[in-house]
């Protein structure tokens, strides 16, 4: 094992609950910068207001709503009081696309918005994962155990898979990946976000299954693994639709 963590479930609270604002704030600064880029002095004018608060607000309850999905025996026995114990990234970010989509129809706006969320839920994401992964077993995104020479010990003594860790280089990939292709997928918008989502759906579908299942749903997989599936089946099309729709608007050589 390369390293062991353990704090006090009061520390590892705390630790969480200060990474988690800190992933917050961060993204939001990283959008405003991206918007500043642009020429928009701030986020508070006009339709990007409209489409952060819709996004704020979705995120919130999409995170919640997936985290009783996930712990639904938690709800028999501590009712309104679980929603204070966790929350799920991709409970946050369907839960913001749903949102957003209907802020835009609210206020009218026709135009794709997404793609200047990408960079800013990597960087969250990234920060929030460090305080998961110092929160180790009291946080619950850890692994199961493992012979690989890179287990963690999160203070129970076993070897784990530090998945908090997975995930972080897994968006950072991600990422770097649309960079790379961001010429190209620029011509097409949103379809930069759209590739950036039904790809975090399928990691975590993938990678969650080296996780422990605090709830077993049909074929032993947890909650968050079927929404992962009911997502990508009602995302995917339009994945396709725009990767079609950036084929046929592909430059084409003088010969």
């Amino acid at each position: 094992m390369l390293v062991s963590i353990h704090f006090s479930a009061a520390t590892a609270q705390q630790i969480h609950v200060v990474f988690e604002w800190l992933a917050i704030l961060t993204g939001v600064q990283v959008y405003r910068w991206l918007k500043r880029r642009k020429g928009q002095a701030s986020i508070t004018e006009g339709s990007t207001f409209v489409v952060l608060l819709g996004c704020i607000l979705g995120a919130g309850i999409g995170n919640k709503l997936l985290f009783v999905i996930e712990y639904p025996q938690l709800w028999t026995t501590q009712g309104w009081q679980m929603l204070a114990q966790g929350q799920s990234i991709v409970g946050g970010l369907l839960g913001g696309l749903v949102g957003v989509e209907i802020a835009k129809k609210i206020s009218g706006i026709s135009h794709s918005t997404g793609d200047d969320f990408v960079l800013p839920l990597i960087v969250g994401t990234i920060i929030g994962r460090v305080g998961c992964f110092l929160a180790g077993l009291h946080d619950s995104t850890y692994g199961v155990a493992t012979t690989l020479p890179w287990g963690v010990d999160f203070g129970d003594g076993i070897a784990r898979h530090p998945t908090q860790i997975y995930d972080m280089l897994a968006v950072s990939t991600l990422g770097g990946l649309l960079w790379l292709a961001r010429t190209q997928l620029q011509r097409v918008s949103g379809l930069q976000f759209k590739l950036y989502l039904a790809g975090y759906l399928t990691w975590r579908l993938l990678v969650d299954g080296i996780k422990p299942v605090p709830y077993s749903y049909w074929l032993g997989w947890s909650g968050i693994q079927w929404v992962c599936i009911g997502a990508l089946v009602l995302y995917v099309p339009f994945v396709v639709r725009d990767c079609c729709q950036l084929q046929a608007n592909k430059p084409t050589r003088n010969r």
